[in-house]
């Protein structure tokens, strides 16, 4: 399968055939497990503290135990604050999960792992997986993105050397883009709590630009919201497909596509 190659105009300037990694079946399964893999290994662990609700006096006298007991008072048999202690607190139970101030039950460990493992050969097949997916159209309409030229988008290598926003701004209206750039421009308030917790705003997400090398575009794509730009060499699928959906719009350079032929 041949595509088309565009110049920095916009124009056809040349074809070039795609590599076999177009063509891999889709495996919406591993390109799911592998972003999770991917998102796991930011997990902070966190955990309470190990004494929290215990740091009390309360106890509980059980039958013949001691010099005196606590049966036969009609009351649950709870560890309770008792002694010299200020009448308001007499008798108040503690320590235990089903009180007032007592424990969690089952708190979260410190110890828990977060991380969840892939097989490579597993995350190597999602990455193949979601690269051909980008050359589907349905599968890239169907996340939002808007676009007019046919898929996959590839571009002559001069666009790496594009170091300003606004030239690279203007060369992908050229490509047909316009529409996908006042798409990312947009953004909501979040609904729910997360409007107070540092995260107000959601953005959309915009095209991934992959190159060989990069001459200066990666200071350009900074100032486009929802844009990125990524080597071949480290895509993963995470960029690939943002929240485990595949079908990113993806912008692809001449050199890149023949090092994905490699």
């Amino acid at each position: 399968m041949k595509v088309d190659i565009f110049d920095l105009q916009g124009q056809l300037k040349e074809k070039i055939e795609l590599p076999k990694v177009f063509s891999e079946p889709l495996r919406e399964d591993l390109i799911r497990r592998a972003v999770l893999a991917t998102l796991s290994r930011r997990r902070q662990p966190y955990g309470v503290d190990v004494m929290a609700g215990k740091r009390t006096s309360a106890h509980y006298h059980g039958y013949r135990r001691h010099r005196w007991t606590m049966m036969s008072r009609e009351m649950a048999r709870l560890p309770r604050i008792h002694g010299k202690v200020s009448p308001h607190l007499m008798w108040r139970p503690r320590f235990a999960p089903q009180v007032k101030g007592g424990r969690l039950a089952h708190p979260p460990k410190i110890e828990k792992i977060w991380v969840e493992k892939i097989n490579k050969k597993e995350r190597q097949k999602a990455i193949r997986s979601a690269i051909a997916a980008t050359a589907v159209k349905e599968l890239v309409a169907k996340r939002g993105h808007k676009f007019e030229k046919e898929l996959p988008i590839v571009v002559e290598d001069r666009i790496q050397e594009i170091s300003k926003t606004k030239e690279l701004v203007e060369f992908l209206k050229k490509i047909g883009l316009e529409k996908e750039l006042e798409r990312i421009r947009e953004r909501k308030v979040r609904a729910g709590k997360g409007k107070m917790r540092g995260r107000k705003y959601k953005r959309k997400i915009g095209p991934l630009i992959v190159i060989k090398e990069d001459k200066g575009i990666g200071k350009a794509v900074k100032n486009l919201p929802g844009t990125n730009v990524s080597r071949v060499e480290n895509l993963s699928a995470e960029y690939l497909a943002p929240g485990a959906v595949a079908g990113r719009l993806t912008v692809w350079v001449k050199s890149a596509i023949e090092k994905l032929g490699e």
